[in-house]
């Protein structure tokens, strides 16, 4: 926090300063970072979607994810990430799209796809980047949502400020 200016806030005034647009897709997360980001007053004004694609059949029917990156690559992959993403931005036709899949514990993870795993998708018209961020597995299932939830916040912000100012 700067000034007593939270992420969250920060992030708003920088859409509104923008004029953009924001849908967020989430999975492991389980709808934290739309709740964060509504905490904030007129969220209204930027916020047009926020989705809980928990299962795979949910990212394939309300995304628009291709089954077969989900076959080839795993649901929590880069891939599934920018897709869902992408598929949320389209949707709702926002600037920005946002999608996130991991493995938030403590069951479900294997030696190649750990708990605290988690790919983050950021998407535009003309650009979109993934990000893997490993998160200690010795935190609880609550931790390893909010410090996902927090990384996606801040990679959002970095997003806007690189692409947008």
């Amino acid at each position: 926090m700067k000034n007593n200016v939270t992420l969250e806030q920060a992030i708003s005034q920088l859409l509104l300063d923008k004029n953009l647009t924001v849908s967020i897709a989430e999975s492991c997360t389980g709808g934290l970072i739309s709740s964060r980001l509504t905490d904030v007053s007129g969220s209204s004004a930027y916020i047009k979607l926020n989705l809980i694609t928990y299962s795979n059949e949910a990212k394939v029917k309300m995304l628009g994810v291709e089954p077969d990156l989900i076959k080839n690559y795993g649901a929590v992959s880069e891939q599934v990430a920018l897709e869902m993403a992408k598929g949320a931005r389209n949707i709702a036709g926002t600037d920005l799209g946002v999608g996130i899949t991991g493995i938030a514990g403590p069951t479900g993870g294997t030696p190649e796809k750990p708990v605290g795993l988690v790919y983050i998708g950021i998407a535009s018209d003309t650009h979109s980047e993934a990000h893997k961020v490993n998160i200690s597995p010795e935190l609880s299932r609550i931790e390893i949502k909010y410090q996902a939830s927090q990384r996606a916040l801040e990679l959002l912000q970095r997003f806007i400020k690189l692409k947008y100012l």
